[in-house]
């Protein structure tokens, strides 16, 4: 009867020890359970996949594959067209729609960075550098564009009769940090104020952006 608590008590304590130690196992455990209501949630929605021969549910499960494989460098945007009487036109509506507010929050986030980095020097880039934030964010868009990798794009037809339109797209983030990098330093070029502090700028492209 010892042996039977013994081997008991040994269990319970490896049963959570090998939980905590594969989180991994936990994590996509979790992925799998939130995809199928994704999944779940599109077909619902009465949602098609547009221009493939492929389901739903292949194109999806590709690009969470690839999502997988790029780890923390792989960022999923999507872009959404809400109504248009053409499917062409609404896809690249979506994809417009995709590249906009990628390189407004890419230029953004940039932005806020750089001008907590000058405020800390005393500097106020509010309105010094209205001119080169707005630059950058021309220059962001620009740069970004050919970063966005399509995956596939779904749509469905409302009750109106013209279509809704979401187009699926992966990111490479490192690979999206060089363009933001390029994106700024052309910005640089056409800003007079960027001329000036030019050398605290680089100083916050190689500590932040690389």
């Amino acid at each position: 009867m010892k042996k039977v608590i013994a081997f008991i008590l040994a269990m319970m304590l490896v049963v959570p020890a090998a939980m905590a130690a594969n989180p991994a196992k936990q994590l996509q455990k979790a992925k799998d359970k939130e995809r199928k209501e994704v999944l779940k949630r599109l077909k619902q929605g009465k949602w098609e996949l547009l221009g493939s021969s492929r389901s739903m549910e292949v194109a999806l499960l590709q690009h969470w594959a690839e999502l997988d494989e790029l780890g923390n460098d792989g960022r999923e945007i999507v872009g959404t067209s809400t109504r248009s009487k053409s499917k062409n036109i609404g896809q690249q509506m979506a994809t417009n729609n995709a590249i906009i507010n990628y390189a407004q929050e890419s230029a953004s986030t940039v932005e806020g960075m750089l001008a907590n980095d000058f405020a800390g020097s005393g500097v106020d880039v509010s309105a010094e550098f209205e001119n080169l934030f707005g630059t950058y964010r021309r220059q962001v868009e620009k740069e970004l564009n050919g970063e966005l990798k399509h995956s596939f794009s779904l749509i469905r037809t409302n009750p109106e009769g013209d279509f809704e339109v979401q187009s699926f797209f992966i990111v490479n983030e490192s690979a999206a940090s060089k363009k933001r990098i390029q994106a700024l330093k052309n910005a640089m070029a056409e800003s007079e104020v960027a001329a000036e502090h030019a050398q605290k700028i680089n100083d916050f492209i190689n500590r932040n952006l690389k």
